[in-house]
Order: C-alpha cells, then sequence, then structure tokens
C-alpha cells in the first residue's frame, strides 16, 4: 500500500510560502522531518541568501528538541541541493544526519542540481521518491523555475484601473483609483518580487519610491528603472539608502550623457547600457541581464508606454489587475497597444484568479502557454 504523503507535503509547502518574502534569490522550500510512524520531528523553510536552506533549519530543529533522525522521512518541496554556494550541499546535510527516505515535490532547476541531489542520496542509500505536490511548489518558484530554465524572470504587470479601463486621468492623476485595501495587497506582491521596475515617465510624472510600506518585510526588493536617455534625476525619491537601484538606458554615450551616469552612480545607482532600436533600451537583453543578476520575479509598476512595449514585444508573463468600482471615461489605458484591425491581434489571456478586495477586484490573467517551460 503507498504511503499518502499527502498532509507532510501540504505542511511543507506552508512553510515554504512562509519564505514568499524571504529567501529570494533562492527558491521558497519548506521542509518537515517526521518517523516513519508520522510523528514530525523537525520542521523549517529557507531563510534569506546565506542563510540555511529548509532541510538545514529542520535538522536543527529537531537536534534542538532532542530527537534522533536517524532512519526518519524528510518531506521537502524541492530536490536537496548538491553544490557548495554559501551553504552547503542540502543532500550531504541529510545523508550525514542518517535520514532514511526523502519525499521531494520536484527536481531542482538549477543546472548544477538538476538530479545531482537524488543521485546523491540513492548512492548514499537513502529512499527517495519524487512527485508529491510538484504543481504547487513549482508555482510557489515560479520565478525561479524561469530563471533557471529560460535565463528570463517571470515578469508580471501590475496595473490599477478603473472598471472601465483608466488608469490616470488626462493631466495624470491617479492617486488614488483603487482603495486601501488593494493597494496593502499590491504591496504584498512587491514584497515577494526580486525586483521592481519603473519607467522614467513614472520617475519623472510621479516622483514613486516604490519601496515596501504596507506589508511587513525583512527585504526590500531592488529597483530597476528603464530611462533610455538618462533623465532620472539624482534627488529622485527612489534612491533609498541599502537598496539596490539599476537603471537600463540607451542614449549616445557622449560628454553629458557620461556626467549624467556619474551623478546617479554618485547616489548609489548601477546604469547599465543596454541600446536597442529607436533609440530604446533592449528590453529583451533587459531582462537576460536581470536574470543574470539573479531576478526571479520582476514585478512592474509603470505608465502605459513602458507597459505597452513589453507587451508588445512578447515579455509580460502574467497581469495583475486592480479594478475600482468606478467610471472614469477617457484617460490613459492600462497600455499602450492596438489599435487593432480584427479581434484575433488582441492578446488573450487566461484568468487565473478573481477576488474581491473589499470595493476593487483583483484579477490576475496569465499569457497561455508561458508558464510551459
Amino acid at each position: 500500500m503507498t504511503a499518502d504523503h499527502t498532509p507532510f507535503i501540504t505542511q511543507a509547502l506552508g512553510l515554504a510560502a512562509q519564505a514568499l518574502f524571504l529567501s529570494s534569490p533562492n527558491p521558497r522550500v519548506g521542509c518537515v522531518i517526521t518517523t516513519p510512524d508520522g510523528r514530525v520531528l523537525g520542521e523549517g523553510f529557507t531563510q534569506q541568501a546565506g542563510g540555511p536552506h529548509a532541510e538545514v533549519v529542520a535538522l536543527r530543529a529537531a537536534q534542538a528538541a532532542g530527537h534522533d533522525v536517524r532512519g526518519a522521512t524528510a518531506y521537502v518541496t524541492l530536490e536537496p541541493c548538491a553544490h557548495q554556494g554559501r551553504t552547503g550541499p542540502c543532500c550531504d546535510a541529510l545523508v550525514a544526519a542518517g535520514i532514511g527516505k526523502v519525499v521531494a515535490s520536484i527536481a531542482d532547476p538549477n543546472p548544477l542540481v538538476a538530479g545531482q541531489g537524488f543521485a546523491r542520496l540513492r548512492a548514499a542509500g537513502v529512499e527517495v521518491e519524487v512527485g508529491p505536490g510538484a504543481a504547487a511548489a513549482r508555482e510557489l518558484n515560479i520565478g525561479f523555475f524561469s530563471r533557471m530554465v529560460r535565463s528570463t524572470p517571470w515578469v508580471r504587470l501590475k496595473v490599477a484601473a478603473s472598471l472601465d479601463g483608466t488608469t490616470a486621468l488626462h493631466n495624470g492623476a491617479s492617486q488614488w483609483i483603487t482603495s486601501p485595501a488593494a493597494r496593502v495587497d499590491g504591496h504584498a506582491w512587491r514584497a515577494r518580487s526580486c525586483a521592481v521596475l519603473t519607467g522614467i515617465g513614472t520617475v519623472l510624472q510621479d516622483d514613486p519610491v516604490l519601496n515596501v510600506r504596507e506589508v511587513a518585510t525583512p527585504r526590500q526588493p531592488q529597483l530597476v528603472v528603464v530611462d533610455s536617455r538618462l533623465q532620472t534625476p539624482p534627488n529622485a525619491s527612489l534612491f533609498i539608502a541599502g537598496r539596490a537601484c539599476t537603471i537600463y538606458a540607451a542614449g549616445t554615450m557622449d560628454t553629458e550623457f557620461s556626467a549624467r551616469k556619474a551623478a546617479l552612480e554618485a547616489r548609489g545607482a548601477t546604469v547599465v547600457h543596454l541600446p536597442g532600436a529607436e533609440g530604446k533600451v533592449d528590453l529583451p537583453a533587459m531582462l537576460r541581464d536581470l536574470a543574470a543578476r539573479g531576478v526571479n520575479e520582476l514585478h512592474v509598476e509603470a505608465g502605459h508606454k513602458l507597459n505597452g512595449s513589453l507587451l508588445r514585444e512578447g515579455l509580460v508573463d502574467e497581469m495583475l489587475i486592480y479594478m475600482a468600482p468606478m467610471l472614469l471615461g477617457p484617460g490613459l489605458g492600462l497600455a499602450q497597444v492596438g489599435p487593432f484591425e480584427t479581434l484575433t491581434q488582441g492578446l488573450k489571456l487566461a484568468f487565473m484568479s478573481v477576488e474581491q478586495l473589499r470595493p476593487d477586484l483583483r484579477i490576475v490573467a496569465r499569457v497561455p502557454g508561458r508558464d510551459t517551460f
């Protein structure tokens, strides 16, 4: 009779979710260690980068409680790592502790692991079972899987709009279309990202800070600005001590450009020159560069022009839309796309979830097929 691993894998997935704001750029992983008859000995989730992974946290918890884990089963939501990074290989820690069986949700897509963790466990005589909770574990780490498999972040585009799709009036007024409840929820989505991206239009119009303020978080995502002509003011509010800021530019590297670059670098920004067509930033190259810098989930909060560019170039994976129950009439829309001549030219999306947040709706819609990699 096959054992039912559901309760402990579900428990491990709940632990992994506690690393949502914490572990980036490492994956969100949970681990539960039990006796063969189902008594929990220890549990844990991955800590901040450089800190212990879920398996080690769970082993330490068991040790602190005075439990012997020899012959125990470790339920873990991702293949135990097999490489030496800032921490040692988790598969070796499990073997050294005498774990008898590992039940893992899914293989680690990191080329440095990619089955090697399972192989080393089996070679040491540890029984390995893979599969329970795989879909949920992957979805929780959709950005990590994207970076490892596609070499680009998972791009989530957030907008707040009226029921008729207006995100700002013609004069730029947009604060606030949605309710405080929607804004708190939006900050939670910011907090789970590795980086928040905006455009120079938003910087000049709103002078935003774009940090996480409405929810508690142990880590602020880095900031990314698309600024082709390097117009970001050195005194902009977005410069926060301790937060990484990367500005992508495309202008001619003349004396004026160099002076602006130096002024922004003096504020702590990293300026990356990535010219594309028509004097604009090469957006696909930017995504590849961000992945190389460890960005798993990229949270876009920009204006309709940059939103449109990302959508037209097929770079958006998912949309996060907050919709308020009001009509604002003509103004700025969600994204500058079209005009189209036929309905078939429109970008089709699939609703992943629709939830009410006090008066507003939160819609998560995904571009079909973008999560197949």
